[in-house]
């Protein structure tokens, strides 16, 4: 085996490494072909060693729940919302684990220690549990982590749990707390919050390629048109809706109707506020509270569950530096690309391939920029591609049919998992109300982002594999 720069070992997960080069091997339980040379590693994507299933997955309503209702509660219901969707039925003694994705339960309800918490509330104890968090992206990586752990054959069925409950504290509390997510010793110090860190990222676009904030304002109508059609989300509003409300409002009470003509001239004027500029209210998701539930199942047992399973064909993880500062470019999330990189070489498919994508949409900037760095558009022409409407419900790729983090809500421990139940809703399709796509469903994807783009979790799902 040649350690030449030109010719870096390759190195089969069935071979052994020659101890006396300075080659790491590392067996994976994926059949992988491995490239390392020194501290450089390349990982070529295979399938999985055990074929894993999503066999039912629910959610609870996200909006404003407290003092009503708190993480225990909410899980409960997204767990029944779940079983009821699991066309077989599923009991607490099929699951052999819990995977709970919550970002900062400790902050937000004083409450550490999530894992035996919410599954002793469902029946799962002494089961094993465990919380996984990773800022917006916690659920996302309870997601992967369960999928590698029932291909691995350590477990045969999962019960994943994202769950957040932001509304026990103030918008001011809630924003610090959202702010350890950030790089504690250079951006929190100075002040910086995420409206602040992604409107940065959005003048970098705006800069180098012309974007617009009416590319951006596209976006928000978008995900509030499809959020109006979702039961369980927050904003079940149209922009167009809100703006012709306020003008109706203020002609009953005998004040000035503004002379908003669209959704543009809504979004232009002091009903939408800056925020951090360029990013103006309406660009912004929403403090939310929720949970959501995937069962999870390996390929031996998920027709006990479900004669329609959704496969999971690939999964892919990627980081970048926490501070904006030390990055590259503040264009493109290097942590979703190398994410969907993953998820593309081990589900043997590309962009092209994908036909309907749950994006994180944490700010209308976020879902602009994933779009490129996901490879659906060349950097500098999703904008376009938006204005084209190819992106919309009846586009010819839809993104966010749920409404997205912009109108469904962001709880963030439970947004990743959140967005796999839209898949699954899509994927059989039984979305609710008028946001089914009018096409069968057989590839598609989540994309979950932690912070302002240090973690990034792609999955990609088919009904067959």
């Amino acid at each position: 085996m040649s350690d030449s720069k030109n010719n870096p070992p390759i190195i089969n997960s069935n071979q052994q490494a020659n101890k006396s080069s300075n080659i790491s091997y590392f067996k994976l339980k994926f059949e992988d072909i491995i490239i390392i040379k020194q501290n450089f590693v390349i990982v070529e994507m295979g399938k999985l060693a055990r074929k894993v299933a999503l066999v039912g997955a629910g959610m609870s309503t996200f909006g404003r729940h407290f003092p009503a209702k708190r993480n225990p509660d909410l899980w409960i219901d997204a767990w029944l919302d779940a079983v009821k969707k699991t066309d077989k039925g599923i009991e607490p003694k099929d699951v052999d684990a819990c995977y709970v994705g919550n970002f900062s339960s400790d902050l937000f309800n004083h409450q550490g220690h999530l894992g035996p918490q919410m599954a002793n509330l469902v029946g799962l104890t002494p089961k094993p549990a465990a919380r996984f968090e990773g800022a917006c992206a916690s659920s996302g990586i309870a997601l992967r982590q369960a999928i590698l752990a029932i291909a691995s054959g350590i477990h045969d069925v999962i019960a994943v749990c994202g769950c957040e409950c932001m509304t026990e504290q103030p918008t001011v509390n809630v924003t610090d707390a959202l702010a350890t997510a950030s790089d504690n010793i250079f951006e929190y110090p100075a002040g910086a919050t995420f409206p602040g860190l992604y409107g940065t990222l959005a003048s970098a676009h705006f800069k180098k390629y012309g974007t617009t904030p009416e590319d951006l304002m596209r976006i928000g109508i978008k995900n509030h048109n499809n959020g109006a059609e979702n039961p369980f989300a927050q904003m079940q509003e149209t922009i167009k809706h809100m703006m012709e409300s306020k003008m109706a409002k203020y002609e009953k009470q005998g004040r000035g109707v503004p002379e908003w003509h669209d959704e543009f001239d809504f979004l232009k004027s002091s009903s939408n506020p800056i925020i951090a500029y360029p990013l103006r209210l309406f660009d912004c998701s929403l403090i939310t509270d929720g949970a959501a539930c995937l069962f999870l199942a390996a390929e031996d047992v998920a027709k006990n569950y479900t004669e329609e399973p959704i496969w999971i064909a690939g999964t892919g993880q990627g980081s970048a530096a926490l501070s904006l500062h030390d990055r590259e470019t503040l264009t493109s999330f290097i942590a979703t690309k190398e994410a969907s990189r993953q998820a593309y070489e081990m589900a043997g498919v590309g962009p092209q391939d994908i036909q309907v994508c749950e994006i994180h949409d944490c700010f209308t900037i976020a879902e602009l920029v994933a779009l490129e760095d996901l490879g659906f558009y060349e950097p500098g022409k999703a904008a376009e591609a938006i204005a084209n409407g190819e992106t919309a419900l009846d586009g010819s790729l839809p993104i966010n049919t749920s409404g997205g983090l912009k109108s469904k809500g962001h709880p963030v421990g439970a947004t990743g998992a959140a967005q796999a139940v839209e898949i699954f809703k899509q994927m059989r399709g039984i979305a609710e109300r008028n946001r089914q796509v009018k096409f069968n469903v057989n590839t598609a994807m989540t994309h979950n982002l932690g912070g302002s783009g240090g973690t990034c979790v792609v999955t990609i799902y088919q009904k067959e594999v």
